[in-house]
């Protein structure tokens, strides 16, 4: 399935860390342009027009950004990665300014879903690389970095927004990623010298079909069944559901017929990817709900601009990059990996349990102490399941592997946002309904009031009335984080079931014998500075030579790697990988 180059492509330390500057620009691209566009929607609506459909900005992205994970995970294992990271950079730089220079609304909800074209290779294909380029064993110091910049962009995107919105326009959102995607693609062209491939078997054109229409009903499932203007009971919220179950059926069928499927079945034979999945799974129910709903509550207890409540979001994104860079170091030095989900788990749902008593009168400090802790418990979950799925299965098939695990994660947050959204909303309304009924407002008024209120209305109003609205949207988070727990305690569960097996000591490429790793490629490369600068000893035989001779014995290595892990993904690496 595989088509290298003569003379394999030397894995020195300096060419990887090469390589992972171009994979960090291309993460920060895609993570920071979905919460950048959060605190200037209102403006961007305002302009624009379509202020009722407003959450289309949203969704378009996080359709497209789905969608598309499976299929470069799988395009990635077949056809090679390199051209496609430069694609996915092009799509989101060239779709950045489409929605820049957008004249209407519909303009720009269709270049934000090509953005999410791009912005989903991005994410799937920066892990998938690193896989290539560095051992498991050594993996967790290089995914510990790419899972801070999740946390960075959480709160850089929307203060980055409302700066923008303040002081210069709303197409600022969309500028700032051309200079950005420039410079990445730029970067990627000259250091990202990846092997290209060619398919040997047909494309699954069905499952890539069957699986874009269950992404698609089951995104329009939550978001009509959280949406005041349809709902649960909504007759075509339901339609979407029953497409939900037929596309997910046909999907199932289609796999099982594919001759190279796009997500193997076989896959969900293997207990250690089905187990660190399933904690993705059940980890973006509870995470992205939660990290969804604290920002409005601090918006409005803190009566501040979004720009500024998102300072308050800083605690969680330094305990997030604290820990994702700890445990990955951790991980790369002991080879263990199993404690840390467990951890992770704890600390997550102790945090939530904290949230659960959140008042109108909770100091903000305490606050920021339970973001804190929530924060490092997902920085210990989060790019270490990626790791343990990486490292379950073979090395050609660690794209779909990865970009498999995402996925789930991202259907995951579309459900827990959806259904844990509508219930928070539905408590914020009638609570702020008997609020300004309380007041001496009647039912019509009180509901205009509640559809209108915002930071600077919520500034506006009597002392009284302004603790009242506070403690309605205290009230109605609160009890969320309840329903919540059960979710984090699942995972918990999965984390103490997770089996810990030796961490591979050979990159994805060296296995498969596209590439030459470690000391070997050290000695090679400066064996080749030798030769250029005229002073290669007399006795050496040429670096072509010896890199053909070592190329050898890595794809011998790289079967044998193969071999132990089991080309259909079956296998769960019971012995350690040999270096290669």
């Amino acid at each position: 399935m595989t088509t290298t180059a003569e003379a394999p492509l030397l894995l020195t330390k300096r060419r990887i860390w090469i390589i992972f500057a171009a994979l960090i620009a291309g993460m920060l691209l895609s993570s920071l342009d979905q919460t950048i566009v959060s605190t200037a929607m209102p403006t961007i609506v305002g302009q624009l027009g379509g202020v009722e459909h407003q959450v289309w900005l949203t969704t378009a992205y996080l359709l497209a950004t789905t969608i598309v994970m499976p299929v470069y995970g799988k395009f990635g294992d077949v056809l090679g990665r390199r051209r496609l990271f430069l694609i996915a950079i092009a799509l989101f730089t060239i779709a950045s300014i489409g929605c820049a220079f957008a004249g209407d609304f519909t303009q720009l909800v269709v270049f934000r879903a090509i953005q999410g074209l791009g912005g989903g290779g991005l994410i799937i294909l920066s892990q998938a690389i690193i896989a290539d380029i560095v051992p498991a064993s050594e993996r967790g110091k290089y995914l510990g970095p790419l899972g801070a910049i999740f946390g960075l962009s959480a709160v850089g995107g929307p203060l980055l927004g409302g700066f923008f919105v303040d002081h210069l326009t709303w197409q600022w959102a969309f500028y700032i990623n051309i200079p950005v995607g420039i410079a990445a693609f730029a970067i990627a062209w000259f250091t990202l010298t990846l092997p290209n491939k060619k398919a040997t078997q047909p494309i699954d054109i069905l499952g890539v079909v069957f699986l874009s229409a269950f992404t698609t009903c089951l995104i329009f499932f939550t978001d009509f069944g959280g949406d005041s203007d349809h709902g649960w009971g909504a007759i075509e919220t339901w339609l979407f559901g029953v497409g939900v179950v037929l596309s997910a059926l046909l999907f199932v069928l289609a796999e099982a017929k594919a001759t190279d499927p796009i997500i193997p079945l076989s896959l969900f034979r293997n207990p250690i990817f089905v187990n660190a999945t399933a904690i993705g799974l059940t980890l973006g129910l509870g995470m992205f709900a939660a990290i969804g709903f604290v920002p409005t509550f601090l918006q409005m207890s803190s009566g501040t601009s979004a720009a500024a409540s998102g300072l308050l979001m800083l605690p969680m994104m330094v305990g997030l990059i604290g820990t994702s860079i700890a445990s990955g170091i951790a991980i790369s030095k002991t080879g263990k990996y199993k404690l840390f989900p467990i951890l992770g788990t704890i600390l997550t749902a102790a945090a939530m349990v904290a949230m659960t008593t959140l008042a109108a009168d909770t100091p903000i400090w305490l606050i920021c102490v339970y973001l804190f802790v929530f924060g490092a418990g997902l920085g210990l979950i989060m790019q270490v399941v990626v790791l343990i799925t990486q490292n379950s299965v073979a090395p050609e098939m660690v794209g779909t592997a990865t970009s498999t695990n995402n996925y789930f994660r991202e259907v995951g947050a579309a459900l827990g946002v959806a259904v844990f959204g509508t219930i928070f909303t539905t408590r914020l309304t009638d609570n702020l309904q008997n609020v300004f009924t309380s007041a001496g407002a009647s039912a019509a008024d009180a509901s205009s009031s509640t559809s209108t209120l915002d930071p600077q209305t919520l500034n506006q109003l009597p002392d009284a009335l302004h603790d009242g609205v506070v403690a309605a949207y205290a009230d109605a988070l609160a009890p969320v984080f309840w329903y919540l727990l059960p979710f984090i305690g699942i995972a918990f569960v999965l984390s103490l079931f997770l089996k810990q097996i030796p961490l591979s000591d050979v990159a994805g490429l060296v296995a498969r014998g596209e590439a030459i790793g470690g000391d070997e490629a050290e000695a090679l490369e400066a064996a080749q500075r030798l030769e250029a600068s005229g002073k290669r000893p007399a006795d050496a035989g040429t670096t072509a030579d010896a890199a053909t001779a070592a190329g050898a014995d890595t794809a011998d290595a790289g079967a044998d790697a193969s071999s132990d892990a089991g080309t259909d993904g079956d296998s769960s690496r019971e012995t350690p990988v040999p270096r290669g």
